[in-house]
């Protein structure tokens, strides 16, 4: 029963019961209107209290039922709350550590609402793009006044039960029983009446116009690719400036609009996609994992160091290794003056960094970090460098340790037969910076153990990532994509643009960064080294010289002070390079190439047809299990705007058919080679079907 029925002496108790948050699926709406009715029907009962087995009072709607004909499927969530608050006998929602988005519309519905202390309160719908839609946004200011009802709706951040105490959302803070405080309560107003209703309260406000006109103009600037938020101010100016069911028609109208925005759209797959990622098919979910309980990273540079925080935030104890107690010494304090920088903020309080720095040590021994359950090497990316860390690591290492690769492009099938135990060899994949950056590639050898596999993706939750499973490949998924997207910049310079063309065209698309901003953070040289490495590995694939030669005028980035971009002392922000911009045009002159204008739309086209065309390759090859992996690697790795859900997702929207047709396009230009169409992607376009 996902809505199980009790009678406690004169009061009805109905216990939703679909773990692990309640969610309001059809059987659970079901089974409350049922348990409703028959307390209404029994002469004996006098009171009904609804609340929530297990770890939750209701997380709101199932997830599982999205995009499906039972999440509509009467009775829907408004009929549930109609049916409870037409009751003529009180309905008590009792709560404890979640009510959020339909489980909180389904308490504000009941005519009293009791909670214990340190319940997560929310209707965090915005952030799926949509707004409550059954009376969130008309009852919830009715209770906490229009101020605080509006920033919660628009942020959909959870507030804590005590934080709202002596508001009118909760009747009475509950100490101690929940159950035990929820049936006292009831026997003490079961015999009021008239019931009190939400809807019958008015929206307090002194400058309630005023107010909600600095709302809007806020919420326009802050969330402008987003039009969720500013729906949510117009609808919970609808519960000031309406009659109570005039609103509720008015809310009802802007979620049916809004769901079908393709916004919304790109963030329940993002909500679903990372969810999903969670998922291995052949790795069942009650697959053993191995015990994490200390960590020992290889190297003490930016990445190390970055890792390193990952583990002690989570409460992990951390050894660095290092070949020399000066770069050990660098990278620890490095760690230390990211943590006070934090604190200075307010973000981190002085027990805490004392606590994680006492969770770091150091050695220069290899020996000494034997005994940790994983360990992370983070030294140059190169296969010389990593068959020396692996075979001192295979016969240092405690049986069972996990042996892990933060390799951002080499084969770790390679890397694991340097030692005699492959199956706990993986790849994990840290972005940089490691300790902010969401994304965590695990990539997963042939000989990878299912146990290694399930336990690497428990510790991305737990060090608060976004794990996505890879397979061997050149570049993995992300970097693999990534190369083509710069290949195709490096064309576009070729043929006309400068550096800031490309990149603010990318970034007006809403990207974070464009290609050449991010060469720059990330380093010049990096690439450089690797297609050095390309020319001899595959010398069928065409570059553009225009990086290369970059690099030879020692321009490496923000380091050096310099890359695409001129940088100023302690400025971060890039200044157009004369010098650059003439070697670009000086370049295309060698080349025998007539520069033309290049629209911003070509730009964004190239660049995002060539990941989703190397997409769909990383498919129909099983590197990526589903094109939803594909997109969180972007969204969480690479700064792929979230309101159009990732390269796949967007290829989708766009419609696969006209992304064919511009690449045909584009294969009529310089470098038509790269045009070609993967297999996967052809067939799907032919078939009218999407990648997800």
């Amino acid at each position: 029963m996902t809505a199980a029925y009790q009678q406690h002496g004169a009061i009805a108790v109905i216990t939703l019961n679909n773990p692990p948050v309640n969610g309001l699926g059809h059987a659970t709406r079901s089974g409350i209107v049922e348990g409703v009715n028959r307390a209404l029907a029994d002469a004996s009962v006098t009171a009904i209290v609804v609340t929530g087995g297990g770890k939750a009072f209701s997380g709101g709607a199932d997830i599982r039922e999205f995009n499906t004909p039972k999440a509509m499927q009467e009775p829907s969530l408004m009929t549930v709350i109609n049916v409870i608050e037409a009751a003529d006998k009180p309905v008590i929602a009792a709560i404890h550590a979640v009510a959020m988005g339909g489980g909180l519309e389904l308490a504000l519905g009941c005519h009293y609402r009791v909670a214990l202390p340190g319940a997560q309160i929310a209707l965090p719908e915005v952030k799926l793009g949509i707004l409550p839609g059954a009376g969130g946004t008309q009852r919830l200011p009715r209770v906490l006044g229009l101020e605080m009802a509006l920033n919660m709706i628009v942020s959909g951040t959870p507030v804590m039960s005590e934080k709202l105490a002596g508001t009118k959302l909760f009747d009475q803070m509950i100490e101690g029983d929940l159950l035990k405080g929820a049936l006292e309560f009831a026997a003490k107003v079961a015999a009021v009446r008239p019931l009190p209703k939400v809807r019958e309260l008015k929206v307090r406000h002194a400058n309630a116009e005023g107010y909600l006109q600095f709302a809007r103009n806020t919420v326009r600037v802050m969330a402008k690719n987003y039009p969720a938020p500013l729906q949510c101010v117009e609808a919970v100016a609808a519960s000031v400036s309406k009659k109570f069911d005039d609103g509720m028609a008015f809310e009802r109208e802007q979620f049916m609009a809004l769901v079908q925005t393709t916004e919304s759209k790109a963030l329940r797959h993002a909500f679903l996609g990372e969810r999903a990622a969670g998922k291995i098919p052949d790795v069942p979910a009650d697959t053993p994992l191995r015990d994490i309980k200390s960590a020992a990273v290889i190297g003490a540079g930016t990445m190390g160091g970055g890792i390193t925080m990952n583990f002690v935030n989570a409460g992990i104890p951390v050894k660095m290794l290092e070949m020399k107690q000066e770069a050990l010494d660098k990278g620890i304090a490095t760690i230390r003056k990211n943590y006070e920088n934090s604190m200075k903020k307010g973000k981190l309080t002085q027990e805490k960094l004392d606590q994680r720095m006492a969770l770091i040590s150091g050695t220069l021994s290899y020996e000494e970090i034997g005994q940790a359950d994983i360990v992370v090497e983070a030294v140059f990316e190169d296969m010389g460098v990593k068959e020396t860390v692996f075979t001192k690591l295979d016969s240092v290492m405690k049986q069972g340790a996990i042996l892990a690769s933060n390799t951002s492009t080499l084969d770790v099938d390679k890397i694991a037969a340097f030692t005699k135990r492959p199956q706990d060899v993986i790849g994990t994949h840290f972005f940089s910076p490691a300790n902010v950056m969401k994304l965590l590639e695990i990539v997963r050898g042939a000989k990878t153990g299912k146990d290694v596999l399930a336990t690497t993706m428990a510790l991305a939750k737990k060090i608060k990532k976004t794990g996505v499973v890879s397979g061997v490949c050149d570049g993995f998924i992300g970097n693999r994509m990534i190369e083509q997207y710069s290949r195709q910049a490096g064309f576009l310079l070729e043929e006309g643009c400068l550096p800031e063309q490309v990149d603010k065209a990318i970034e007006k698309m809403g990207f974070a960064m464009g290609p050449f901003r991010m060469g720059d953070l990330a380093g010049n040289d990096i690439g450089w080294y690797i297609r050095k490495r390309r020319y001899v590995e595959k010398p069928e694939v065409t570059y553009s010289k225009t990086a290369d030669l970059l690099c030879e005028m020692g321009r490496y980035g923000q380091k050096t002070g310099a890359g695409w971009y001129d940088y100023k002392s302690g400025d971060r922000k890039p200044y157009a390079s004369k010098e650059v911009n003439d070697m670009i045009v000086a370049h295309s002159a060698e080349l025998g190439i007539e520069r033309r204008k290049i629209s911003d739309t070509e730009i964004v086209e190239r660049l995002i047809y060539a990941l989703v065309n190397e997409g769909a390759h990383i498919l129909e090859e099983g590197i990526a299990m589903r094109a939803s992996d594909i997109d969180m690697v972007y969204l969480t790795g690479y700064g792929f705007p979230l309101y159009r859900g990732g390269p796949m997702f967007y290829a989708d929207t766009v419609g696969l058919p006209n992304v064919v047709m511009a690449m045909q396009r584009y294969a009529k230009g310089r470098h038509g080679e790269a045009w070609k169409p993967a297999p996967l992607l052809t067939k799907l376009a032919g078939e009218g079907k999407t990648f997800n």
